[in-house]
């Protein structure tokens, strides 16, 4: 079954889904689910274009490759499903939020409430193989999500991009200068305290969406 994009995301990338690449990403992707467990669940690879609709996009999250064990992903980066264990770069991305705002850390890693608010969770790749990290890496979805990238960089209303780490940080080039582009270190327990801890990048978002003229982001997670 073809995947379906969100309406409101058709005119800035549907002709994508129109393309060679996707048409062989799409056998692809067939093939594997026909043999193989494939994260997340068809109905939900387009979760964050659901969720945050291209006109209200305000800030966006890149992530490089979904979560590969059962029951993590679900089209949201760093985000996972309520009742999973929350994942170490979430865990550190929490420590942050309390640490610059104050809001203490929730009983769950699902980040759906920011994605409702504007903020696009967005993995470079949107499937994997269960429990093969990068195993539908350069298969397609790059390509997809870089055209994502670019429709939202030649959207007239600006927003704030947030690049975390070394392969988030080479989509900077893709990006019109009439947005914010916030280039950190990733959350990843791996790089988090070489200059993610104390970056206080939720105030620092806040702050330039009010300077943009936009609401700020309620960065709150109440317990589920």
């Amino acid at each position: 079954m073809p995947m379906t994009l969100p309406e409101s995301w058709r005119d800035a990338v549907g002709d994508e889904l129109e393309k060679p690449y996707f048409a062989a990403l799409e056998a692809f992707l067939a093939e594997e689910r026909a043999h193989d467990k494939v994260f997340p669940p068809e109905d939900e690879v387009f979760t964050a274009l659901k969720l945050t609709p291209f006109d209200d996009v305000k800030v966006v999250i890149l992530g490089q490759d979904p979560y590969h064990d059962d029951g993590q992903a679900h089209g949201l980066s760093f985000s996972v499903k309520p009742g999973i264990k929350t994942p170490p770069s979430l865990v550190n991305m929490y420590k942050e939020l309390e640490s610059d705002l104050g809001f203490p850390r929730p009983n769950h890693g699902n980040l759906t409430r920011w994605a409702e608010q504007g903020v696009l969770m967005l993995n470079a790749v949107l499937t994997v193989r269960a429990h093969k990290p990068n195993s539908h890496k350069s298969k397609g979805w790059e390509k997809f999500t870089t055209a994502v990238i670019k429709a939202l960089s030649h959207r007239e209303k600006p927003m704030i991009f947030v690049l975390w780490g070394g392969f988030a940080k080479k989509k900077a080039k893709l990006i019109d200068d009439h947005h914010v582009i916030l280039i950190g270190t990733h959350p990843s327990p791996l790089s988090a305290r070489n200059g993610f801890f104390g970056s206080k990048p939720y105030s620092t978002i806040n702050r330039h969406l009010e300077e943009l003229g936009q609401a700020p982001i309620d960065w709150r997670l109440p317990d589920l």
